[in-house]
């Protein structure tokens, strides 16, 4: 049986556009459903493929932004020189279809039983996952310490900023524009901000960094520095040939 469901998941199927959301000037979630979705976990991504009409083909992953039981939702941001992305967020309506499969990933993921306290820390588009494990968090009422830190390089590029503004259990940074008024920090992510804005390393939080390589590289590294056990720290990147 367990093999089968794999089988399943690796088996392309048609997906329907349900809706559109814009999060920013740049990115948009997409919601989709697909009579043979069998669910996700928190942390799981999907691969898609678009087919030309020449039969030339393109297929890239993209993490699943919507918590486990909520519409199969993934977040893409428009990358200039994308063979994806371009056509995800500016051509696609609502009631097309896509080809898809997944779920796909078992080791990014959290669940309400794996404990914590649990640190976030996301760059750019990287913060997709962890806010489907962050709504997971909230919708489960779970009582583990949460903490998202998100990097975006402006005010403007954050995403799912109406959801996460405000909440007590996020800290932005933001790397190259800001507000005038902006009381929050200014610049990269540093091993400073983790010491006081995570959880410390006596805590043994449970760590899930998703970003850009060398983001994801700098973070993992600053959070040994501090003393947290690597094998606590779980992580996702991607860079120039990954998602787009």
């Amino acid at each position: 049986m367990a093999r089968a469901a794999v089988s399943r998941r690796l088996n392309w199927q048609l997906a329907t556009v349900v809706r559109t959301i814009d999060e920013t000037d740049e990115a948009k979630s997409i919601i989709l459903r697909c009579p043979d979705w069998s669910g996700h976990l928190a942390g799981q991504h999907i691969d898609i493929r678009l087919t030309a009409e020449d039969g030339y083909q393109s297929q890239r992953s993209y993490s699943i932004s919507s918590a486990p039981d909520e519409p199969l939702t993934i977040t893409v941001v428009r990358l200039e020189d994308g063979e994806v992305s371009p056509f995800l967020t500016e051509e696609l309506r609502t009631g097309d279809e896509i080809e898809i499969r997944g779920p796909i990933g078992g080791y990014f993921v959290w669940t309400e039983h794996s404990g914590g306290p649990l640190a976030l820390i996301g760059g750019g588009s990287g913060v997709a996952p962890l806010r489907a494990i962050f709504r997971h968090h909230k919708v489960t009422g779970s009582d583990v310490p949460i903490r998202l830190l998100y990097s975006s390089r402006s005010w403007n590029d954050v995403l799912f900023r109406a959801e996460l503004e405000g909440s007590p259990d996020v800290r932005f940074a933001l790397t190259r524009e800001w507000p005038d008024d902006w009381p929050g920090h200014r610049g990269r992510i540093d091993r400073d901000f983790l010491e006081h804005e995570a959880f410390t390393s006596r805590e043994r939080p449970l760590v899930y960094v998703c970003g850009p390589t060398a983001f994801v590289e700098a973070m993992s590294d600053s959070l040994v520095a501090l003393g947290h056990a690597p094998e606590r720290i779980k992580t996702e990147r991607f860079g120039p040939t990954g998602t787009s």
